[in-house]
């Protein structure tokens, strides 16, 4: 029995190391590879967020969206753009992905554009100074059609 120990503790230890490895190197999957789960503007995504964040959190977080609107404005040094309403304070804010950013030097506030991202999260407006609400979107990448 004692023989039996020392080598199943070796082959244990080998394999708990081996899916260690494979869990620390594996790679992330781009975006632009995923199945979109729902495509709609940025003012639809907006409005639903504020109406009903619940089921909104239900129908959107964690989904895979392409959303179309206006360039409210493009933060190179960030990487981000937001999309919305220009006359609102509320926004969809757009992570571009790292692999990407370079596309986003070529836009202008004002411009259409559908972006595909993570929705991640949606910050409200609870101080009541009408600062806007904002939906998350990370890991995104521009849309081209």
């Amino acid at each position: 029995m004692k023989r039996l120990i020392l080598p199943l503790l070796l082959v244990l230890l080998v394999a708990g190391a081996w899916y260690a490895f494979r869990l620390y190197t594996r790679k992330v999957p781009s975006v632009t590879e995923m199945k979109t789960d729902a495509s709609l503007s940025s003012i639809t995504l907006i409005t639903a967020f504020e109406k009903d964040s619940a089921s909104a959190n239900k129908n959107y977080l964690g989904k895979i969206l392409e959303v179309s609107g206006t360039i409210k404005s493009i933060d190179t040094a960030t990487g981000s753009v937001s999309l919305g309403d220009a006359a609102s304070t509320s926004s969809v804010r757009c992570s571009i992905d790292s692999a990407f950013v370079k596309t986003i030097e070529t836009l202008n506030p004002g411009g259409f554009i559908a972006i595909k991202g993570a929705c991640t999260g949606y910050l409200p407006d609870e101080t009541g100074l009408g600062l806007g609400s904002d939906v998350v979107m990370n890991r995104c990448i521009i849309n081209k059609k």
